[in-house]
């Protein structure tokens, strides 16, 4: 960045990524304001709240807390004092038609004794797989998750140690190099669908996550996601930041190929030499750019990058069931009767098909402010295909169909639940184009393979033009809430701090 007397900048977004940024920037002695269309913080991350329940509508599992911890450092502060977390074990559930279940944890032995439950042989397999996750970690976590890939000299680097990783192999390619069984082969594989990636051909780099999960946990935020958002605002207002929300950015000013500031919906007009853009890479490109020339991102090469997959998701609220489906916890993947033949109509042909994989979120189990006293808050998530294929799903025509669908299989966890509902929302992929302005309603923005990681993502500093930069899940180093939180770090080392401001003269009495 080139250095500037002004310290003003504008982050579009206050989804995770630009409260990050924000956070970060306040602490490098910036003015900063966030600009978001919604009525609160935390984007994606956000919640709705109706008739006593919250519906926290996207991320629900908190891995890595450092992360966070690190933020919050750079701020001054403690994020512990802030936000209180509660480890959870098990981690989830995942279960089948057949009735079996596979609980995943922290402790090894007791994992081993899951993997025995599905076949004894395979132990060994799910130990060799354990070594892999570790090394995996260690290259892609540990090497690269913070540090600026916008040269493509930083990935060239890290080629020969994917190579030796077999980076070009699939994550399921990988578990079924080491486990024979069908189903085990799926609970070490699906994680990507997490972060909106195809496990048949998103790297195995991503098997970094089993590591992850084990050595660091997995946690639930009390308030949900939305109460990280609101302590991240809270920071952000502290450090003299301001937050506008119900303010949506139309374009991002360019003149001589520098950034100028940005104009709103309605035609206000904010100056700023520094611009963050928390929107979809995407749209940022597409529509936030589109009066500026593009060198790289434009519009033809956006529209052929493989998107992540959409997301139907259905919340609701039951009333006096706190107490009912004592078997059924925190997080529950109720797995459908194909895999590989379910992710090829999801990822390849664009197809809506009969039969689906659910994750159910169940938080009051945890966390009981989620709902009115004795009651639950639910909710179901079945991934679908974006809006971008050949012959995109009609939800408005489709979404009740699907709907049904969802309960009857919904019936096999939470059997009679249809009779105690209260409160609901349905999200369907056109919910995400509309309401994040996600390209193609993807609930992820472009998918994590391997041509579409590192230096091949939009950049954090932008070629398109100086000043700008990208944080969030469609830039480096991905979606996640972790990847998104880590975008706004990469910042520390592209973004000096602030220029002084001149020292005040005091008149000579």
């Amino acid at each position: 960045m080139e250095s500037t007397n002004d310290p003003s900048a504008v982050v579009i977004g206050a989804g995770l990524g630009g409260l990050a940024a924000a956070m970060r920037l306040g602490a490098k002695g910036y003015d900063v304001t966030v600009l978001d269309r919604l009525d609160r913080a935390g984007g994606r991350g956000s919640s709705i709240s109706k008739g006593g329940h919250r519906f926290d509508l996207g991320p629900t599992i908190i891995t890595v807390p450092q992360v966070y911890e690190k933020l919050w450092a750079a701020c001054g502060r403690d994020f512990h004092q802030d936000v209180t977390l509660k480890s959870l074990e098990p981690f989830y559930q995942i279960r089948w038609g057949d009735g079996s279940v596979f609980e995943a944890c922290s402790d090894t032995p007791r994992m081993e004794t899951e993997v025995a439950k599905f076949n004894p042989g395979d132990v060994a397999g799910y130990r060799r797989f354990l070594k892999d996750s570790y090394r995996r970690y260690v290259v892609g976590f540990e090497g690269m998750l913070t540090k600026p890939m916008h040269r493509l000299w930083e990935t060239v680097k890290v080629l020969p140690e994917f190579a030796m990783l077999r980076a070009d192999r699939s994550i399921l390619g990988l578990a079924r190099a080491r486990v024979k069984d069908e189903r085990l082969r799926m609970a070490l594989s699906f994680h990507p669908l997490f972060i909106g990636g195809d496990p048949m051909n998103v790297t195995s780099m991503y098997a970094l996550v089993g590591y992850l999960e084990k050595e660091f946990g997995v946690h639930y935020a009390m308030g949900g996601v939305q109460a990280i958002a609101d302590a991240m605002a809270k920071v952000v207002r502290a450090q003299g930041g301001q937050i506008r929300f119900g303010a949506e950015v139309d374009r991002i000013e360019v003149a001589d190929g520098k950034a100028q500031g940005v104009t709103l919906k309605g035609g206000e007009r904010m100056t700023a030499p520094l611009v963050i853009s928390n929107a979809d890479a995407g749209h940022t490109y597409t529509h936030l750019l589109r009066d500026a020339p593009r060198k790289r991102w434009t519009t033809k090469k956006v529209k052929t990058r493989k998107w992540s997959m959409g997301l139907f998701v259905w919340y609701f609220g039951t009333k006096g069931t706190a107490a009912k489906w004592a078997d059924v916890g925190h997080h529950t993947i109720m797995a459908g009767p194909r895999y590989e033949g379910l992710l090829r109509d999801i990822f390849i042909k664009g197809k809506l098909a009969e039969d689906m994989s659910l994750y159910v979120h169940r938080p009051a189990v945890t966390d009981p402010s989620v709902a009115p006293a004795g009651d639950d808050t639910f909710y179901a998530l079945s991934p679908v295909p974006h809006l971008g294929h050949k012959n995109p799903v009609d939800w408005a025509g489709e979404a009740a169909g699907y709907k049904a669908k969802v309960a009857k299989v919904l019936e096999g966890l939470i059997p009679g639940f249809q009779d105690y509902l209260t409160e609901e929302v349905v999200f369907t992929p056109e919910d995400f184009r509309d309401r994040y302005l996600s390209p193609n309603g993807s609930g992820f923005s472009i998918e994590p393979r391997i041509l579409q990681s590192a230096w091949f993502r939009p950049h954090n500093v932008s070629e398109e033009a100086k000043g700008l930069y990208l944080v969030g899940a469609g830039t480096h180093p991905g979606a996640g809430v972790p990847g998104v939180i880590s975008s706004a770090e990469v910042l520390d080392a592209l973004i000096p701090d602030a220029p002084a401001r001149p020292a005040m003269k005091v008149a000579a009495e």
